[in-house]
């Protein structure tokens, strides 16, 4: 299994891979890109199993990279988690309507995390 995260910050991104390893999850499983630019040649490259996605980031965002996932044939049914600041509900409308499988609010809690993950991949 291979989980993408995607944050232009390296904080965020550490903070996401930390709770990751608590699952077990390996540290060579766990891919990251610094925005939505990097993310797609990862996606390019790997096979992705899940993405936890920022919403805002420089060069591409969180919403155009689900828009451009969600319409591609190899990548579109991966499951994709939203993780950002933007709570309001427009934002959360606005990120289902995107194709977002799920969406957590920052600060996140690692328990949070990890019972998104049970429900989507059953670890």
């Amino acid at each position: 299994m291979k989980i993408l995260v995607v944050d232009d910050s390296r904080i965020m991104r550490n903070v996401l891979k930390n709770i990751l390893k608590e699952k077990q999850i390996d540290e060579n499983a766990i891919l990251e890109a610094g925005n939505g630019v990097e993310a797609l040649e990862m996606l390019k490259n790997n096979e992705v199993d899940l993405i936890l996605l920022d919403w805002n980031m420089p060069k591409l965002n969180g919403i155009e990279l689900v828009k451009i996932v969600r319409n591609h044939e190899r990548l579109k049914e991966i499951p994709i988690i939203m993780v950002t600041s933007e709570a309001a509900r427009y934002n959360v409308m606005e990120a289902i309507k995107a194709g977002v499988t799920d969406y957590i609010i920052k600060p996140i809690r690692g328990e949070i995390v990890h019972k998104k993950l049970e429900e989507l991949l059953g670890q």
